[in-house]
């Protein structure tokens, strides 16, 4: 009976989802006294024999958020579901190495807690700031990041993130300035200058335009791409008239394609990122 349950989120079952099939509290201490089923947490029981898993801890305590519905309900469950967020969210992506000695969750109404490991903050998150990974709705690496700044963690921490992240995959530049302009003005920027926050942070990740230039440089291959590109960008000399013939926008933006095509080909989705052009530059 309990299999159904458990075969569909990680081996894991509740006490409310076991009640709800017939088994009581009583026979759930029983099977775990016997062996047959491991308990995690308060409330939380895995099968002894599924397999564990990196984010195991974090699986049970969002579990035990709302405990009644299973796992496939909730995901499906906007936004009224916790969301993993903060450190968390970081190491369910994969980015900086944070230890995440919580579990932290983003749920839209004010939730509280008696346990220590787990943390809550309040907040009603926009479809295009969650996603899903690894079974579990998790903020973007956008929203991450821009938490990991909210949460004043020091800046090389969220650097490294911020690095992590944008060699996975190109980032959403934009969503993440916006995300980052309210948080400006107390890290030293004119308020609401979230570009100006980037930048800082892709200094301290080495993604900025300096260090860019370097490791483009360091890339053989790449070297004609980039030349080309710069010659793309002089002004064209009509010579029977003498006169200089405007560059069609169409073809610049083409050699940033072209560049940002070859620099993810090899392996450095960060440099496509940073070679990206900004606000001003388009």
């Amino acid at each position: 009976m309990l299999a159904e349950v458990t075969e569909s989120q990680w081996g894991m079952v509740t006490s409310a989802q076991a009640s709800a099939r017939g088994v009581s509290h009583m026979n759930l201490t029983r099977l775990a006294e016997s062996g047959d089923l491991v308990r995690l947490s308060h409330g939380v029981y895995k099968d002894a024999g599924a397999p564990g898993g990196r984010h195991e801890e974090l699986r049970a305590s969002w579990l035990a958020t709302d405990p009644a519905k299973l796992a496939y309900e909730r995901l499906g469950d906007r936004p009224g579901s916790a969301v993993v967020s903060g450190e968390s969210a970081a190491r369910l992506h994969g980015i900086g190495d944070l230890r995440a000695m919580k579990s932290e969750f983003t749920t839209p109404t004010r939730k509280q807690t008696q346990r220590a490991d787990v943390r809550y903050r309040t907040r009603v998150l926009p479809d295009q700031d969650v996603t899903v990974r690894e079974g579990l709705p998790v903020t973007t690496r956008e929203r991450t990041i821009a938490d990991l700044v909210e949460d004043r963690h020091d800046f090389s921490i969220v650097g490294n993130a911020l690095r992590d992240a944008a060699r996975q995959s190109l980032l959403d530049v934009d969503r993440l300035t916006e995300l980052l302009s309210p948080l400006a003005e107390r890290n030293g920027h004119r308020k609401g200058d979230g570009d100006a926050l980037l930048e800082e942070l892709m200094r301290v990740a080495g993604l900025d335009q300096e260090n860019v230039a370097k490791q483009i440089a360091s890339i053989p291959s790449l070297g004609g791409l980039v030349a080309a590109q710069y010659l793309d960008s002089l002004p064209k000399i009509d010579t029977t008239s003498g006169h200089t013939a405007e560059i069609a926008s169409s073809g610049a933006a083409s050699a940033h394609d072209q560049l940002a095509e070859q620099l993810r080909a090899a392996g450095w989705a960060s440099l496509a990122l940073a070679s990206q052009p900004t606000k001003k530059e388009s």
